[in-house]
């Protein structure tokens, strides 16, 4: 990849050391699943620089004891919470018609990982529904207000995992083919960087840049749905014992590199992981680099396609 960006940072940086001497303030930001895993450190670095943040959160008890949490920690940033379910289309449709005025900086973070099989009420596969889907139906429900902002950046947070599936646009939902957890989850994932691919293709006039990234292998509440005996067995695989797991705050960094960086001024589309432009290729094993099918043009001009139909019509789409 040409001009591929490099930074101080690495896989050892830490949210804080990313975002020291940035000055947030007056700008306005949304976390995604801000009140679990990364989502708080992410949001805690972002108030901590003098963002305000909203936390957008399906349990919003957890939400206000992070925001009192980040609060109490002494950051400048005011801290908000409000509902977002991004499994339920009703209820990202109620986020996105809450908000009012300019987004500078929408984080989108949330995710599920590996889960069994589960429909949407509309029959769309959990893991897309939610992964891409709802971030989808986020992200341009608030168009408007990144517009506003003038120079806005979308983060979305995709996984290593994508190399584990090119998004299967003839039954992406399951539908025929056998259901696998892993397949589902590294499609979603794929999707994430797509979308990042087409929005910077599509908003470039409007000053909104979209990048995705990889946050590196941190323990959270995202591996809810995996057995230790499985992520020991993942972990093998991606790299044998010596593989180091991050901290929270490690796994934030890439997060706020790709949502503040003056480096990133004006770049879009690209993928990101160690706080450094990821390099093409790699593989699952390595647990780096970026495959090709990721930043495909033209299965990101499809996705859109089949995203915006699958919305509007409320059920799954396929576009040739």
């Amino acid at each position: 990849m040409t001009d591929r960006i490099t930074t101080p940072f690495n896989a050892e940086s830490t949210a804080a050391e990313v975002i020291a001497g940035a000055d947030l303030a007056g700008q306005r930001t949304i976390v995604t699943g801000g009140a679990s895993g990364i989502g708080i450190e992410t949001a805690r670095a972002l108030a901590g620089a003098g963002a305000e943040v909203t936390l957008a959160v399906r349990d919003t008890g957890a939400g206000e004891r992070t925001a009192a949490d980040i609060a109490a920690g002494g950051a400048p940033g005011r801290v908000l919470v409000e509902a977002l379910d991004l499994a339920d289309q009703a209820s990202v449709a109620a986020f996105v018609s809450r908000w009012d005025g300019p987004l500078d900086i929408l984080v989108n973070n949330a995710g599920v990982m590996a889960s069994p099989l589960t429909r949407t009420p509309e029959g769309w596969e959990l893991q897309f529904a939610t992964n891409h889907l709802g971030h989808f139906a986020l992200t341009t429900g608030l168009y408007r207000a990144l517009v506003a902002a003038a120079g806005a950046r979308v983060v979305s947070v995709s996984s290593s995992a994508h190399h584990r599936s090119p998004v299967v646009f003839d039954d992406i939902h399951f539908e025929r083919r056998p259901y696998d957890p892993w397949s589902a989850y590294g499609q979603s994932k794929t999707a994430n960087v797509l979308f990042a691919v087409e929005a910077s293709q599509r908003w470039a006039g409007d000053d909104i840049t979209v990048n995705a990234l990889m946050p590196g292998g941190i323990r959270t509440n995202l591996q809810r749905h995996i057995s230790e005996e499985e992520l020991d067995r993942l972990r093998a695989a991606a790299g044998g014992s010596d593989l180091k797991w991050k901290t929270s705050e490690q796994g934030a960094a890439t997060s706020i590199l790709v949502a503040v960086s003056p480096l990133l001024a004006g770049v879009g589309g690209r993928y990101f992981e160690d706080c450094n432009e990821a390099e093409a290729g790699g593989s699952l094993t390595a647990r780096n680099g970026v495959a090709a099918h990721a930043l495909d043009p033209q299965a990101a001009t499809q996705l859109w396609d089949v995203s915006e139909q699958t919305l509007h019509t409320g059920h799954a789409a396929t576009v040739a």
